[in-house]
């Protein structure tokens, strides 16, 4: 049991420490260390757990590892997986926090960053294709899918928790039983 818990933090710590961009850009690696390398979820109930996660005020990698720990191992779980996916940036942050305020002013962070930036659209886009097999597995899901897409970007200043809460609402009329 506890080399389990131990999985746990050490999972969701490398999860942390090898994620640069934020929750979205975490979402390849949690997928690909707790769907195929260790097999603890379905794609299914890997992308509902994102999809609580995203509707749930909070950071997306924080709510995820939470979510997914509680679901790995109920509380224990939760607290090892939280603590896991934030220890990186609490370390760095405490260590190196003056030393980064002067990094960012410096000229090469702004070409490091515009390295970055393309990388961490391709593992994003990764991670919409894959989840996007797991979820659009039939017409009504393509359509709620499509329409959502179609009101962001006609919309954009349209705050995401309205598209999720119109998702949730066509997904309870489309799928009654």
């Amino acid at each position: 049991m506890l080399t389990y818990f131990l999985s746990i933090y050490g999972t969701f710590l490398k999860i942390g420490m090898f994620t640069i961009g934020g929750g979205y850009a975490m979402i390849p690696l949690m997928e690909r260390e707790i769907i195929l390398r260790h097999g603890w979820l379905t794609a299914m109930e890997f992308l509902d757990i994102v999809a609580i996660a995203e509707a749930t005020p909070g950071p997306l990698a924080i709510n995820a590892a939470t979510f997914i720990g509680y679901r790995l191992g109920g509380l224990g779980g939760s607290l090892l997986a939280t603590f896991g996916v934030v220890t990186p940036s609490l370390v760095t942050l405490l260590l190196f926090g003056s030393l980064l305020i002067r990094l960012i002013l410096d000229p090469r962070a702004e070409r490091f960053l515009k390295g970055l930036r393309p990388a961490l659209i391709a593992l994003i886009s990764v991670a919409v294709i894959t989840l996007g097999q797991a979820a659009l597995v039939d017409l009504p899901t393509i359509l709620i899918a499509a329409g959502i897409f179609a009101a962001s970007m006609i919309f954009p200043r349209l705050s995401p928790l309205y598209l999720i809460g119109a998702g949730a609402l066509l997904g309870l009329l489309l799928y009654p039983y």
